[in-house]
């Protein structure tokens, strides 16, 4: 279990990735995340199902690419999140004029719920509040993402953030779940964390 002064730093850290990521604009957050996801389109080779995180305003914007995945013919899950158990919950997203505000006020499809197993997904979209170039990802500290991959190594784990919430280190302990790639609007982070 990290010790108080391990979890006042990485609070800190939160502070300061918000606060870079509250110094963009709605237009350049929609720019970058439209770069993101080409880039993003460059490295998903084939992967299906993928799992994407449902954004929330001031993150990369993924509503875009999950209609492209869609349109595409790929099989698309979405996270739904437990807060009892602190777990995620999947399920495929046909339309995505089902979703609605949930916990967190996040969008999930609740009430149209289409039952996903993880150990069909191949690759997970991550979100992340700030990374380094190790591939360490720092969240938004309730350890749903962590617990899940954790739970679910098999799968491609790759987390897209603003290439501004790039910070020179994370302090991870072994809970913390590292990615295998980081894309961002100024390109593609391949990583040796796990």
């Amino acid at each position: 279990m990290p010790d108080a002064s391990f979890r006042h730093n990485k609070q800190l850290l939160r502070d300061r990735a918000r606060a870079l990521r509250s110094s963009l604009s709605p237009a350049e957050i929609r720019e970058k995340s439209e770069r993101i996801c080409r880039n993003l389109m460059d490295v998903l080779d084939g992967e299906n199902p993928l799992m994407v995180y449902v954004s929330k305003p001031r993150e990369v914007h993924t509503r875009a690419l999950i209609s492209l995945l869609l349109a595409q013919g790929k099989s698309v899950v979405v996270p739904i999140i437990e807060k009892d158990t602190k777990t995620l919950r999947l399920s495929y997203l046909d339309d995505p004029a089902v979703l609605s505000q949930s916990t967190f006020n996040v969008l999930e499809p609740v009430g149209h719920e289409l039952p996903a197993q993880a150990s069909d997904v191949k690759a997970v979209i991550i979100p992340m509040l700030a990374f380094d170039k190790r591939g360490n990802r720092l969240g938004y500290g309730a350890g749903y993402y962590d617990r899940f991959l954790t739970t679910h190594p098999h799968l491609t784990r790759i987390g897209i953030a603003f290439a501004c919430q790039e910070l020179t280190e994370i302090p991870a302990d072994p809970t913390d779940a590292g990615m295998d790639m980081i894309v961002t609007d100024t390109g593609i982070i391949r990583c040796q964390c796990r």
